[in-house]
C-alpha cells in the first residue's frame, strides 16, 4: 500500500519479542495510520527475516553479529545491520518502539532522542538503569517517552486531566504463585515459574513477575516517567489484572484505567497519543467479572519488591546495580544454575557495595553495569 501522510513511520527494536509481536498487530490493524520502516532483535534471526518479508521491510539489524550473518544468507535482498552500532542507526529512522529486553535498549534509545525521534518504551530498564540520564537528555532534546507498559500506560491515561496528584498506584497480577504458600521458591522449576496465569510474555519478564522484581522496577520506571517522588509511589495485587493502575489525586478522587488484559490497548495508545483510535478487539464485560480483588503485597515473602524500593530511594547507582544483577540472576534461574530463591539473596549481595554517586555519566553506569553482571556471573557459577 502506499504511503500516506497520516500514517506514522515506525522503528521497532526487540520486534521478536512479546511486546514487538502484539505491536506487528497492531500495525496490521491500522494500516492507513502506521508503517514500519525497520526492525531489529537481539538474535532471532528467523523470526526477524520472516518479519521483514512480511511486512514489506528492507532495513534490519541484529545485536548479535552471528544472527546478523544468517539472516544475510537467509535473505541477501535485506540491508541487515549489526551490533549496537545497528540499532542505533535505525533508531535514529523513526519514531522507535523500544522493545528490546534490558539494558541493551539504552544505547538506541538515547540515539533516538539525540535524533529527535519520539520513544514507545516497553523497555523499563532503561529507565530503571539510567533514568535520571535519559530524562534529561529528553527534556534537552524536547522528545517524548510514552509508556508502552499497561501499568503506566494506565497511569498516563489517568492523568490526562492533570491535577494535583497525592499518589500513583501500580497494579500487579500476584504472578503465578499468588495465594500458593506451598511453593517452595528453592525447589520450583522453571516451567512453573513461567506459566503466568494472566499474560503471555517473555522468558525475563516471567520470572520477573514470579519474584514481584516486575513491579519494583515499574515503580522506579513510574518515578522517572512521571517525576513522582519514591513516597508518592505504591503498589497493591489485583489478580483479575483489569485494572491497569490508578491515580489518587489530592482531593480524595482516584480515576483507574480499566481493559481486559491485552497489550495492544496500550501499545496502540502510545502510538496514537494524543487520539484515540478505533479498534476491534474485546471490550470489558463488569457484569460478567462480578468482582475485582485488591490486597497488599506480601514483601516479606517476595523480596525482590522490597529490594527495588529500597535502590529506588537510595537513588544513585543502587538501581542500576540491581537491575544489573536481577538480570543476571534471573538469567543463571532460566539456566537452572541457581534456584529461584537465590534471586532476591544475589542482587541484595550485590547491592551492599553500591555507590550513591549521582547516574548522569552513560560511561559510569555502563561501567557499574558490567562489573556488577560479572559478578553476579561468578556467584552464579
Amino acid at each position: 500500500m502506499a504511503e500516506t501522510r497520516a500514517q506514522k513511520q515506525l522503528v521497532i527494536l526487540g520486534s521478536t519479542g512479546s511486546i514487538g509481536e502484539h505491536t506487528l498487530r497492531v500495525v496490521a490493524e491500522q494500516p492507513e495510520r502506521l508503517k514500519i520502516v525497520a526492525l531489529a532483535a537481539r538474535n532471532n534471526a528467523e523470526r526477524l527475516v520472516a518479519q521483514a518479508q512480511a511486512c514489506h521491510v528492507r532495513r534490519v539489524a541484529l545485536l548479535d553479529r552471528a544472527a546478523a550473518k544468517r539472516a544475510r544468507e537467509l535473505d541477501a535482498s535485506l540491508e541487515v545491520l549489526e551490533g549496537p552500532e545497528g540499532l542505533c542507526e535505525l533508531a535514529g529512522m523513526a519514531t522507535v518502539v523500544m522493545a528490546l529486553v534490558g539494558l541493551a535498549g539504552l544505547a538506541p534509545t538515547l540515539a533516538a532522542i539525540h535524533s529527535g525521534r519520539d520513544v514507545a518504551l516497553a523497555t523499563k530498564e532503561v529507565l530503571v538503569g539510567a533514568g535520571e540520564l535519559v530524562m534529561a537528555e529528553a527534556a534537552k532534546a524536547g522528545v517524548k517517552l510514552l509508556p508502552v507498559d499497561s501499568e503506566h500506560s494506565a497511569i498516563f491515561q489517568c492523568l490526562q486531566g492533570g491535577g494535583d496528584v497525592s499518589r500513583l498506584i501500580l497494579t500487579a497480577s500476584g504472578g503465578p504463585f499468588l495465594g500458593r504458600p506451598d511453593v517452595d521458591f528453592e525447589t520450583v522449576s522453571v516451567e512453573a515459574t513461567l506459566n503466568h496465569p494472566k499474560w503471555k510474555m517473555g522468558p525475563k519478564i516471567s520470572v520477573d513477575s514470579a519474584t514481584m522484581m516486575n513491579k519494583g522496577l515499574e515503580l522506579m520506571e513510574a518515578r522517572w516517567l512521571f517525576g513522582a517522588a519514591p513516597e508518592k509511589l505504591d503498589v497493591v495485587v489485583h489478580p483479575e489484572s483489569i485494572v491497569h493502575s490508578l491515580v489518587e489525586f489530592a482531593d480524595g478522587a482516584t480515576l483507574a484505567q480499566l481493559s481486559p488484559p491485552d497489550m495492544r490497548v496500550a501499545i496502540q495508545y502510545a502510538l496514537s497519543w494524543p487520539d484515540r483510535w478505533p479498534a476491534t478487539r474485546q471490550k470489558l464485560d463488569l457484569a460478567a467479572l462480578g468482582a475485582l480483588h485488591f490486597f497488599a503485597p506480601d514483601e516479606g515473602r517476595f523480596r525482590c519488591l522490597k529490594l527495588a524500593r529500597a535502590a529506588m530511594t537510595a537513588g544513585g547507582l543502587h538501581p542500576t546495580i540491581l537491575n544489573a544483577a536481577n538480570e543476571v540472576a534471573v538469567e543463571g534461574f532460566l539456566a537452572q544454575r541457581i534456584s529461584l530463591a537465590a534471586v532476591p539473596r544475589l542482587i541484595e549481595r550485590a547491592m551492599t557495595k553500591a555507590a550513591t554517586t549521582p547516574a548522569l555519566s552513560l560511561e559510569t553506569i555502563l561501567d557499574t553495569d558490567a562489573r556488577t553482571r560479572a559478578k553476579v556471573r561468578e556467584w552464579c557459577a
